[in-house]
């Protein structure tokens, strides 16, 4: 394999995209190009302190601001954009945590209204200790510190929607988005089906770690350094995103209720294991029923998104993607990340 092109964005504050669609991109680029990227959180960098109160110091919709769009030459719709993640390395030593007034999965929204007040506004800085790989909960009305490990991740993946839609990046749908799911880490390859020409990719809204469900709607956001290898996979439609890891592959469903958003990403999977896998339909349903790992990703955003997972050593040794994500990881040993 060829030397990959490298191509280094770090965007000025008036320079990141809000929506998937509707941004005409930042550059064009080649498939297979290496693109290392400063991400912002979704905050824009302006949640600093327990002070800044996200409804005083951010503007709605001006959230999850999104590195990007990306051009990529060749991609048509019912091709697919493959975004394999290198490296994700928190670009400060802290990261901020917040409740939202009417956001969250354990208090009253603007679509699930009561009599109730919102929860209180309060914000969380947590300290990253990015030589010891840990990230200091703090807590506000005790004396309680607990280390837990980092896990960084990339909340929003995403190119342009289908339909001449565009859509804020704080939305998960078939097109990626805002999925916030832990899975999208270091190592693994995203598949994302393209809908227009140059499939418009975007990424940003890194946590240094969340957990499943991301409950009260805010991980642990901060600012990325991000390397990643986008290739492209001509002839290849690939409807709802899909991961790949070393060792797993991974549907995923976006949709309201959540139970639609567990149908997809089971759906997608069985789909999967009939088209690469050799399964009839009836046996993939069969198989996944008792093999799938089913971890929710987020309950909170304007989607909720769901995760379906297989182990790859319980599968026929068959080739997925053309074999790309193995492919992807060599070349990214020998960029040194």
């Amino acid at each position: 394999m060829s030397d990959p092109r490298i191509l280094t964005v770090r965007p000025e504050p008036g320079e990141y995209a809000w929506t998937f669609g509707g941004a005409p991109p930042v550059a064009r680029i080649m498939p297979g190009t290496v693109l290392e990227l400063y991400t912002e959180d979704c905050f824009a960098g302006r949640v600093r302190s327990e002070k800044d109160l996200v409804s005083e110091v951010c503007e709605f919709p001006f959230l999850n601001p999104q590195t990007g769009p990306f051009h990529v030459e060749g991609a048509e719709p019912g091709d697919t954009v493959a975004v394999h993640f290198v490296s994700i390395e928190p670009a400060r030593d802290w990261a901020a945590s917040t409740t939202v007034p009417l956001f969250g999965a354990l208090t009253s929204t603007h679509t699930t209204a009561t009599l109730q007040p919102p929860l209180p506004e309060t914000v969380w800085i947590w300290q990253l200790d990015r030589d010891r790989r840990t990230a200091l909960f703090s807590a506000r009305e005790s004396d309680i510190e607990v280390e837990l490990p980092m896990d960084p991740m990339h909340g929003t993946v995403g190119v342009a929607p289908a339909n001449l839609e565009v859509r804020s990046a704080l939305v998960p749908d078939a097109h990626g988005g805002n999925m916030d799911t832990p899975e999208m880490r270091a190592g693994v390859t995203c598949y994302l089906g393209v809908n227009v020409d140059g499939a418009l990719l975007s990424l940003g809204d890194g946590h240094a770690r969340q957990g499943e469900g991301e409950t009260c709607g805010v991980a642990v956001e901060c600012a990325m350094n991000t390397v990643v290898i986008v290739e492209l996979l001509k002839g290849i439609s690939t409807p709802w995103p899909r991961i790949e890891s070393d060792t797993h592959i991974i549907s995923t469903g976006s949709a309201r209720p959540l139970e639609d958003a567990f149908r997809i990403s089971q759906l997608d999977l069985v789909r999967w294991l009939v088209r690469d896998y050799g399964f009839s339909e009836l046996d993939a349903y069969q198989f996944a029923t008792q093999a799938v790992e089913s971890p929710l990703a987020n309950v909170c955003d304007t989607n909720y998104t769901c995760v379906a997972k297989l182990r790859k050593e319980w599968l026929p040794k068959r080739e997925t993607h053309r074999g790309l994500h193995a492919r992807l990881r060599e070349t990214a040993t020998t960029l040194g990340r």
